[in-house]
């Protein structure tokens, strides 16, 4: 137990909490430099701040660290600007789930080896009686690296993101028909706005910071107030989507753009239809108006762009140049520039009086969805479909920088208008960057690509399966990579794998439509198992003797490993097959499909003994306990289920999951699952069916499993980590 603790521990009710809010401020100001650094290095300070005050309160005790008057070693400073930056990142953890706060500051800092912070961590180590997932390695974004914090809430795709004037307040728009508004400072979401009907395509904030403006696939815009959050007019006149609207300088007009091919010129305090432009032969995908707010420029998959002039409403030139549509304008400040991001992968750089292509700039291999110009006009940013982020020089179009990160395609962006930060979008998460650091994430030691699958034998060895064409063996105890086996083929994947009991054998499924099974300590390929197209899931039968493999044809196939022999199909689903598990005893098995159901078989004769029924979205897990009597699985409709595989019953439904789950392993006491989802790992207690810990990464893992030691976890991820976690708190837990 640490001093701070001891002396806390005296203290009770008021006392207690006007010691957290006000101890960190009052060394500040007398000076206590030492004892300061001292305290915001306790764990136990941390934890007992985070729990009564909240994460953005104990962020800022660290800015005290940064008085003039606070004497504090170079060293010291660094250690404290770690432990803020670790916290920062989990916050939008933390927020959500205080008892996870062990867990991601071991998981970002753990590799740091300063005495301080390593004590701390010991500290951290301790903390808890109760069940917790611990890293075993640091594999989270460490402090200070990377996006300096995270933005969650959203349920679906994020597409559009603005910043006010004053830097205070961000929107997103998302798919999930909503916008949100964010404290940039704390990245606490501070109001939903709801009432579209349809996704929101783009949001912009006017001039004055006080209205935005949302269009939506509902093929209306709103004008909100962003203080309230309130709805203030609807516009109305597109007859399809609107994917584009801008606001001019002076706030007093609005241009949109739709699939209907038209823009339209709009009164923002009428909330009236002032013109409609015509010319476009296809979708109006973005528009930019010019800083001195008489000319607008349009963006259309008829792969032009259309120079307007505002008060007429006439159409003053095309441009021509890219080979793909072009998915995003932005006009330098000084309204002589303007940058075209399109699907060919590209950005130009044109001189919009003399309709000159300056330069191409060339890097990105996807996509670019999305493109801004710093305040200064020097520097211009871009978002892509390759999953970063690159800030170039806009005069000599050299790549100044690539941020790394996001784990699916970036798809918005803004920077602020101090042009020190910038905000990004893929998928449910935005990411706040520091647009003057040069510090960049780190490589991390394992797949490159999406991990889709991992097995776990006997002997600690586990078999990770990914979509960078590698299928890698690690040791459990240490996480440490053992080796790697590359597939034939720049394409070819593995979409499944299994690993017999005594870990001498794996089976992958890959996705040139083959299934292999190779010997694990040679790493030789022994046999190639074909005719079952398009495999997404594959077990092997405890004697090793048999798999199972489940495909996307509706199918299931039975093997004879030692002949390499189909034995028997089984069919009955009627829509794709996501997983599949065999019974300890090997006679039965069990599938998961996409038409909602589950099918328990017996093997041997390959009938269909009954279908489990409940699920209202598609099961893509599941497992078998050790005992054969009970069965979980897991679905796109965030539940998992626990069934009687004898009468084939429901016994009982979990929740706690916002997203889909995608994997389920029960431990080999029976007691214990773990599941994971786009949103965390989760611990449950089977018999009573009540989360008992969780583990939220940087992006979304994609799989998991539980060692034989029944506390070893490991699970992939979207950025093709692969985690190792010991589960705490568990009696006789090795």
């Amino acid at each position: 137990m640490s001093k701070f603790k001891e002396r806390l521990g005296k203290l009770s009710g008021k006392k207690r909490l006007y010691a957290l809010e006000t101890l960190p401020g009052h060394l500040a100001e007398s000076v206590q430099g030492e004892r300061l650094h001292q305290l915001l290095t306790d764990f136990d300070f941390i934890e007992a701040k985070l729990d009564a005050v909240g994460v953005q309160a104990l962020i800022e005790d660290y800015n005290l660290a940064r008085v003039s008057d606070v004497l504090l070693s170079e060293g010291q400073t660094e250690t404290l600007n770690l432990i803020q930056g670790a916290i920062r990142k989990s916050a939008h953890v933390l927020e959500k789930d205080k008892t996870q706060l062990g867990g991601q500051l071991l998981g970002r800092l753990l590799d740091f080896e300063v005495p301080e912070i390593q004590e701390m961590l010991e500290q951290a180590k301790q903390w808890k009686d109760s069940l917790w997932l611990r890293p075993l390695k640091a594999n989270l974004e460490r402090a200070n690296e990377g996006a300096l914090r995270t933005l969650a809430g959203h349920t679906h795709s994020v597409v559009a993101v603005a910043i006010a004037p004053d830097g205070k307040i961000a929107i997103s728009a998302s798919f999930d028909k909503s916008l949100k508004i964010w404290d940039t400072e704390s990245g606490r979401e501070l109001k939903t706005l709801t009432g579209h009907t349809g996704w929101v395509r783009r949001v912009v904030i006017a001039p004055d910071g006080k209205t935005a403006i949302s269009a939506s696939h509902d093929k209306t815009l709103k004008i909100w107030d962003t203080e309230s959050g309130r709805e203030l007019k609807t516009l109305t006149g597109h007859t399809d989507s609107v994917d584009a609207v801008a606001i001019a300088p002076d706030g007093l007009i609005a241009i949109s753009g739709s699939w209907d091919k038209t823009l339209k010129i709009w009164d923002t305090e009428s909330g009236r239809e002032l013109k409609t432009l015509t010319g476009h032969t296809d979708r109006v995908s973005e528009l930019a108006i010019a800083p001195d707010g008489k000319t607008a420029i349009s963006a259309s998959d008829d792969k032009t762009l259309k120079i307007w002039d505002i008060d007429s409403g006439t159409e003053l030139r095309t441009l021509t140049g890219h080979t793909e549509p072009v998915s995003a304008i932005a006009i330098a400040p000084d309204g002589k520039t303007a940058i075209f991001a399109s699907a060919d992968n590209t950005l130009k750089i044109w001189d919009i009086d003399s309709d000159t292509e300056l330069r191409t700039l060339t890097g990105h291999t996807g996509w670019i969805r999305a493109v801004a110009i710093a305040p200064d006009g020097k520097r211009v940013i871009s978002a892509s479909a390759d999953k970063t982020l690159k800030i170039w020089d806009i005069y000599s179009g050299i790549e100044l920088r690539t941020l790394t990160g996001h784990a699916y395609e970036v798809r918005a962006l803004a920077i602020a208008p101090d042009g020190k930060a910038a905000i990004s979008a893929s998928m449910n998460f935005l990411k706040i960057w520091d647009l003057d650091s040069g510090s960049e994430l780190r490589n991390f030691t394992g797949h490159t690509g999406h991990v889709l699958a991992i097995a776990i034998a006997h002997n600690k060895r586990a078999i990770s399966a990914s979509v960078d064409n590698t299928i890698k063996v690690w040791d459990t105890d240490n996480g440490t990579k053992l080796r790697t086996r590359t597939l034939i083929g720049d394409t070819n994947w593995a979409r499944a794998v299994a690993i017999s009991n005594d870990g001498k054998l794996a089976i992958s499924a890959l996705s040139d439509n083959t299934l292999k099974i190779w010997h694990m300590l040679s790493w030789r390929e022994i046999k190639t198992l074909t005719d079952h197209k398009r495999v997404g899931a594959v077990a092997l039968a405890p004697d090793g003797k048999t798999a199972i493999s489940a495909s996307d044809d509706k199918t299931l196939k039975i093997w004879d490993i030692d002949s390499g022999t189909e034995l028997r199909t089984l069919t009955g689903h009627t829509d794709s097959l996501g997983a599949v598990a065999i019974a300890p005893d090997g006679k039965t098995a069990i599938s998961a499909s996409d038409d909602k159901t589950l099918k328990i078989w017996d093997i041997d004769s390959g009938r269909e003994l009954r279908t489990l029924t409940g699920h209202t979205g598609w099961v893509r897990a599941v497992a078998i306990a050790p005992d054969g009597k009970t069965a979980i699985s897991g679905s796109w409709d965030n539940t998992i289920k626990i069934w009687d595989i004898d009468s084939g019953t429901e016994l009982r439904t979990l929740m706690g999951h916002t997203s889909f789950v995608n994997a389920v392993a029960i431990a080999p006491d029976g007691k214990r699952a773990i599941s994971s989802s786009r949103d965390t790992l989760k611990i449950w207690d089977l018999l009573s069916g009540k989360e008992v810990a969780s583990f939220s990464g940087d992006v979304e893992f994609e799989c998991c499993t539980i060692a034989p030691d029944g506390v070893t976890v490991v699970a992939g991820d979207s950025l093709g980590r692969v985690h190792f976690l010991r589960l705490e708190g568990v009696s006789g837990g090795r």
